[in-house]
C-alpha cells in the first residue's frame, strides 16, 4: 500500500498519473483510490466536508466524517485489494487526519490514534511519498484552479502552516516509511524521486 501526502496544490494527483503508468508498464496490477472518497458512500462524504456552506462544521465533526469514509473505503475497497495481492496507490490516508484534524484543526493525537486502530482496522501503508511544498507556492497554485474554492482551501494561513508542520514531524518519527519529495522541482522531477522511493518495492514485486 502506497499513500501520498502533502499539502493543498503539491501535485500529488499528477503524481499518481505517473505511477499509474509506471506500475501498469510493469504489470503490476493496482488499485487507484482517494480520502476522502473511493466508495459511494466516501465521495458523498467528501462533497460534505468540503462543501464551502457548512463552514460551522466543528472539528470534531469533521474528524468522525474523515473516518467514516475511511473506515468504509478500508473494508470495501483497500483490504480486499490487498488480500487478493493487488497494490492500493491512496491520495491521502490517515496521515491526513494528523495533519489537518491534528494539526490543523487542535484535535488530540490520542483520538485520532484510537479511531486509526479501530475505525481504520489499524492499517499502515508500506511507503508514504510525502510532497513537501511552502505553503505560500501551493496556495498560489491552487488559486489558479477553475472553480470556487472549497471549504478547506478557504482556510488561513495558519492553518496550512501547522499542517505543513505536523506533516514534516510525522516523516521525522517515521523516516522507514515516509520518503519526503520536494514538490517544487518539475512534475517529471518528482516522479524520478518517487520511482526512486518505490525501487525497493518494486525489487520486490519482479523478483
Amino acid at each position: 500500500m502506497i499513500t501520498l501526502e502533502g499539502g493543498e496544490g503539491a501535485g500529488k494527483s499528477t503524481l499518481i498519473e505517473g505511477l499509474r503508468s509506471l506500475l501498469g508498464g510493469r504489470g503490476i496490477e493496482a488499485i487507484y483510490t482517494r480520502e476522502p472518497g473511493g466508495t459511494a458512500l466516501g465521495e458523498r462524504v467528501r462533497e460534505l466536508i468540503l462543501d464551502p456552506a457548512l463552514s460551522g462544521t466543528c472539528p470534531e465533526s469533521e474528524l468522525l466524517l474523515m473516518f467514516a469514509a475511511r473506515a468504509q473505503l478500508v473494508r470495501e475497497c483497500i483490504r480486499p485489494a490487498l488480500d487478493a495481492g493487488r497494490w492500493v496507490v491512496c491520495d491521502r490516508f490517515t496521515d491526513a487526519s494528523y495533519a489537518y484534524q491534528g494539526g490543523g484543526r487542535g484535535q488530540p493525537r490520542e483520538r485520532i490514534a484510537e479511531l486509526e486502530r479501530w475505525a481504520a482496522d489499524g492499517l499502515v501503508p508500506d511507503l508514504t511519498l510525502l510532497l513537501d511544498l511552502p505553503v505560500t507556492m501551493g496556495r498560489e497554485r491552487t488559486a489558479g484552479r477553475q472553480g470556487p474554492a472549497d471549504r478547506i482551501e478557504l482556510e488561513q494561513v495558519g492553518f496550512f502552516e501547522r499542517i505543513h508542520a505536523t506533516y514534516l514531524e510525522r516523516a521525522a518519527a517515521e523516516p522507514y516509511r515516509f520518503r519526503v519529495l520536494d514538490a517544487s522541482r518539475p512534475p517529471r522531477e518528482v516522479l524520478e524521486a518517487a520511482i526512486a522511493a518505490l525501487a525497493p518495492l518494486l525489487d520486490e514485486a519482479s523478483a
